[in-house]
Parts: C-alpha cells; structure tokens; sequence
C-alpha cells in the first residue's frame, strides 16, 4: 500500500510520539509533513546517494562491498562504522525500531527485500527523504526546509541539499543550523559528489 500512500508516520517517528505521551521526552516535537516527488527540489534526492549510498541505482537492497569493507574494518579494531544502503535505511526507519540487535537486522533485512521487490527506486528515495530524520525531531525534506532555510522543499539548492544530506549520519549530534567545520567540510565533499554522478540528471536512470 505505501507504495502509493504517503505513509503518515514512521517508527522512529511513532518512538518520539511515544515518548511524548509517557512523559520521558515531554520537550521533544516532532515535525512531519509529506510532500511529493514533485515538489521536492531534484537537488536533496541527488545529495542523499551522493552521501548515504552511490550504489543506489545499481544495488537490489544491499551493498556487499561495503558489508565486507565494514566488517574487515571492524574486525581489526578500527572505528566501528555500517554499511547500510538507503533501501536498509528506510527498512529501519520506516517499519523498525533502533537498535543493533539479530532480530531487529534480521527483520531490517527482510523488510529491505520485500521493499526492492515491491517499490521502484524513484519511490525508495522519494520516502527515504520524506522519513529521514534531519535534525531533533524533524522529519523529512519539508520540515528540514522550513526549519532551516525558511523556504519550501522545492526551493533548497545545491547547497542547501548538501547541508541536509550532511547531517544524516547523526542529525542528534551534526547540526545542520549551526555547522561544525567537519559538517561543512562533509557538505563540500558531498557537493562535489553530486557533480560526479552528474547532477540531477543521475536521477533520471531511476
């Protein structure tokens, strides 16, 4: 059904309002308003692979290079670090809870096929930038524009995009308000990424 119905929360999002209702979190507002493909400007979709998962187009769900890059990396002691696509990642955000436990990636996995066998690429990414989170409780493409560019999704530039997408690996300690030098060294990365997988018109192969 959510392949053509705007999915009118998420978990995480769902975790918040729970969170809310029991009192442990009762500061905490969550921001969530769906927009559609269309009224999002082409440069935030492109700045989530370009950040997130270059193999987006390519992969059916999964990332295996990455998989074994991570875990070679993490076996030899070095910072830990995922290798989640962003077809995994709207797996998790969407029907999951946090966490890092067998089930919950068993589940993530499960959830990861059903959604490459069942959603175009163009609607992965399209939900992938309405649920993810781009700051304290705020919650896709349009509460991240008007909450820091005072602008509708459709008018975020380049730039903007890149500062969004920046964020993403942890929007609760990255500051897309108040930049951090890496957090503005990560958005010209980003911006440079873009270029390389030619701009907006990448899009067009999904």
């Amino acid at each position: 059904m959510l392949r053509w119905v705007a999915p009118p929360t998420s978990a995480f999002m769902a975790e918040g309002h729970l969170a809310q209702l029991l009192g442990s979190d009762s500061s905490r507002r969550i921001s969530y308003h769906w927009v559609d493909w269309e009224d999002i400007s082409p440069h935030l979709p492109l700045a989530v692979v370009a950040a997130e998962d270059q193999k987006f187009s390519r992969h059916a769900g999964f990332d295996f290079d990455s998989i074994g890059k991570a875990l070679e990396k993490n076996r030899k002691g070095g910072r830990l670090r995922g290798a989640s696509t962003i077809s995994q990642q709207v797996a998790k955000n969407l029907f999951l809870w946090p966490g890092k436990s067998y089930a919950r990636k068993g589940l993530e996995a499960y959830f990861t096929v059903l959604l490459e066998w069942l959603w175009p690429k163009k609607r992965i990414l399209e939900v992938y930038v309405n649920i993810a989170e781009f700051g304290d409780g705020i919650y896709g493409a349009h509460a991240a524009a008007e909450s820091f560019f005072g602008k509708p999704p459709s008018e975020l530039t380049k730039w903007d995009a890149a500062l969004l997408a920046a964020v993403l690996p942890n929007p609760k300690v990255l500051k897309a308000r108040k930049p951090s030098a890496y957090v503005l060294a990560r958005r010209r990365w980003i911006a440079t990424q873009m270029r390389q997988l030619n701009g907006t018109d990448y899009l067009q192969q999904l």
